[in-house]
């Protein structure tokens, strides 16, 4: 009897991954009904998410190609979500928005780039990545529980939060210039891509 094949991309890290994705739009609704205890729980479960996918994914062996390119896209998709929300309600945001909105349209560009047009993998999540995603979350979520749960509020400190957030994800964005520069002018084979095959990756 055949041994029955399954889809690999049907694993843990990637229903986390999507997870997610889905959780983008109880936070907006709760974030905009000004139910923040409820935006704030949501904001926690997504940011653990995105730690424990990774993880899982090294832990028991489990990295797709396709969960390597849906993960750093969901995270844009949650940070920008988040982003709009809290500078739709504080001003002193829209700075940092601005920086988000022009490294993620550009980061966004490249990726669509070098899949549709050059057929190339785009680059997984680095740990710079990683990092300013977990500083994102934590300035965030602390700006939201001590300004808006805890009825606390600190110009400088959310200044110092914002900023380092900001920095890092100037710095991220640098490094992953570089990866995409070298994956755009590389005949690596590595680097090429089939989406079938991506989408139909069996064990």
């Amino acid at each position: 009897m055949a041994k029955r094949q399954y889809n690999k991309n049907l694993n843990v890290p990637n229903a986390l991954t999507v997870l997610r994705f889905i959780l983008i739009f109880p936070f907006i609704y709760f974030f905009l009904k000004d139910n923040y205890l409820e935006a704030f729980v949501i904001l926690i479960i997504s940011g653990v998410t995105d730690m424990l996918d990774g993880w899982i994914a090294r832990k028991c062996n489990q990295f797709t190609e396709l969960g390597q390119m849906l993960d750093p896209l969901f995270d844009k998709l949650t940070q920008a979500a988040v982003v709009i929300c809290f500078a739709i309600k504080d001003p002193i945001l829209i700075p940092l928005l601005a920086i988000f909105i022009v490294k993620e349209t550009l980061m966004v560009a490249g990726a669509v780039n070098l899949i549709s047009r050059n057929k190339k993998k785009p680059t997984g999540s680095k740990w710079y990545g990683k990092v300013a995603t977990v500083l994102f979350y934590c300035s965030f979520g602390a700006i939201v529980g001590l300004k808006w749960i805890w009825h606390y509020e600190s110009l400088p400190l959310s200044i110092t939060l914002l900023s380092i957030t900001a920095a890092f994800m100037i710095y991220a964005f640098v490094r992953y210039a570089k990866i995409y520069f070298t994956i755009l002018h590389s005949d690596d084979p590595k680097y090429e891509l089939d989406i079938r095959e991506v989408m139909d990756k069996k064990k």
